[in-house]
């Protein structure tokens, strides 16, 4: 059967628009893959991440306590801590058994100057990260001491402050953060069974002097406590274990 032309016309048109669709489309292609975003880089992200996590190292925290770095400066911490963490006196406290990231912390803030002590700021200078970690580690895994409470007059209300707080200042009791046995929640809260009593004595009143203030927490604390409540429940404290 013949065409009309007005057929044959409309047929051709319909022809010519096919060829130029296929030609754009095939020009939009390849800028339509390029735009799409290159895979895997959050992946990437998170591989770095984990490889930047610095590793423990006990034995290299026990060198470094024992022995220093003399080649860089780092003092042996058992001059004034003790073998194992077990000072001698009260000046310096036991970090036997001290949990790891908190004793890291503590050397921290004293590299960075928010805990003051003219002494230990120096000793942290030249610690880095690592060290700290590896310091830290090596004392958590040494055995807790084993502190005696010396005043029997005070016991009873260092027990008390210890055990129940002091409801009518706002007082918690220190069980609920440092333990019924006083040996601290990892991480968040220090170890404080066996300690020095003089030395705790000495940190709270710290706190509530506004001279060291790298915990809220612990300043509000003391804040309420008088001279007499905190050696009591600092002499408690040294009995625990």
């Amino acid at each position: 059967m013949r065409q009309t032309p007005q057929i044959s016309k409309l047929t051709s048109l319909r022809a010519g628009f096919a060829v130029l669709s296929i030609f754009a489309l095939s020009g939009l292609a390849p800028q339509a893959f390029a735009a799409d975003p290159a895979p895997m880089a959050p992946a990437a992200e998170t591989k770095a991440a984990v490889l930047a996590k610095p590793k423990v190292d006990a034995a290299a925290g026990e060198s470094l306590y024992n022995s220093g770095d003399a080649s860089r400066g780092v003092v042996a911490c058992i001059t004034c801590h003790g073998p194992k963490g077990q000072s001698a006196v009260a000046t310096w406290p036991k970090l036997s058994a001290q949990h790891a990231a908190y004793t890291a912390k503590q050397l921290k803030n004293f590299k960075e100057g928010t805990r003051v002590n003219a002494i230990m700021m120096g000793m942290s200078m030249p610690l880095n990260e690592q060290d700290m970690i590896n310091i830290g580690t090596f004392l958590s895994q040494q055995a807790p001491s084993q502190g005696v409470a010396q005043s029997k007059d005070a016991l009873a209300l260092g027990k008390s402050i210890y055990g129940g707080g002091i409801a009518s200042k706002g007082v918690p009791a220190c069980a609920g953060c440092h333990s019924p046995n006083g040996a601290g929640i990892p991480a968040q809260y220090p170890r404080q069974g066996g300690q020095w009593a003089e030395y705790s004595y000495n940190q709270l009143v710290n706190f509530r002097e506004g001279t060291r203030k790298n915990s809220t927490q612990m300043t509000t604390i003391a804040t309420k406590l008088s001279d007499q409540e905190m050696k009591a429940v600092s002499d408690y404290m040294a009995g625990l274990h």
